[in-house]
């Protein structure tokens, strides 16, 4: 090896150690004390990485409300956690939402994922008579409510039901200018998607950050139903290397997986990429090991 490529590999051993600004962990409520016990598992262990926030989701038409609402009053109460509450419009009216953002904001809650939202069964998107149409407006009532931050859904392989890419990046920039402070991406595979997408929003004058959302591979037959259901791609080559693991092996599968996600996060940190948001499917051994690999360690007390 060359000085060169040992003064090229140092430094880049150097970039690759030095840890992005900020990570964030998303979690849906658990649907019975089996499952909540595996979240806080996840919540515990992932907890040392000092997160700048983690996010409770909020099922299709509103199903995990109580849930959602239980799950981030625990957090509160029990953690040193920043907790972000997703809110939807599906299946409410505008009162029922503003109450719920009021009980957030009386329990302490400072952060709000606002988003349009999912039917329920999987029917097609049907506004709220008295609800909040789309997720634009539920920002504009969120901003009137006020005290939250604000983060909202970006999509860069355009969401299922834009119209065209263009429409999809007009429509988030409605979002910011109505109040949304972040925004944060559907999971995708190719480092330059996410690129290409950040060069698009930028000339659209949208200058908040646009954090990506990244999802380990935890199982690549839910991933691509997953993907299937949102437009994202998943790259032959990435689909190739687990299918052809045998089904028992889940060393090697959990190790390609990290390896995977890990080289993703790294090329975009290497394309000075400072925050990642990831999508832990309430499981945290992928995802802390992926944070390792990243430089995101706990914090050693002095």
């Amino acid at each position: 090896m060359t000085l060169f490529h040992e003064a090229l590999q140092e430094q880049l051993y150097s970039f690759y150690s030095t840890p992005p600004r900020a990570v964030s962990f998303e979690f849906f409520p658990p649907k019975d004390a089996a499952a909540e016990a595996s979240l806080w598992d996840s919540i515990q262990a992932l907890a040392p990485l000092n997160p700048a926030f983690v996010s409770v989701t909020y099922g299709a038409g509103g199903s995990t409300r109580a849930r959602t609402h239980a799950t981030i009053t625990r957090l509160l109460q029990e953690t040193d956690l920043t907790p972000a509450a997703h809110l939807t419009c599906v299946g409410a009216s505008r009162h029922e939402v503003d109450e719920v953002a009021h009980a957030y904001a009386h329990a302490g809650v400072r952060h709000i994922v606002a988003l349009r939202g999912d039917m329920p069964q999987g029917l097609p998107y049907q506004p709220h008579p008295q609800g909040y149409d789309y997720a634009v407006d539920l920002v504009e009532g969120l901003a009137r409510i006020g005290g939250f931050e604000i983060s909202v859904a970006a999509y860069p392989e355009m969401h299922p039901q834009a119209q065209s890419m263009q429409a999809d990046i007009d429509y988030l920039k409605r979002k910011i200018d109505a109040g949304a402070t972040r925004a944060i991406t559907q999971f995708f595979f190719h480092a330059d998607t996410y690129l290409r997408f950040l060069d698009q929003v930028r000339k659209a004058g949208i200058e908040v950050p646009i954090v990506p959302g990244i999802l380990p591979v935890t199982n690549i037959v839910q991933l691509k139903k997953f993907a299937h259901a949102c437009g994202a791609e998943v790259p032959a080559w990435m689909s190739g290397l687990f299918d052809d693991i045998d089904e028992g092996d889940r060393d090697l599968y959990n190790q390609t997986a990290a390896y995977v996600t890990a080289s993703l996060c790294r090329r975009l940190r290497l394309e000075g990429v400072e925050d990642f948001h990831f999508y832990t499917l309430n499981r945290s051994m992928l995802t802390k090991t992926i944070c390792h690999l990243i430089g995101v360690r706990p914090k050693k007390l002095s």
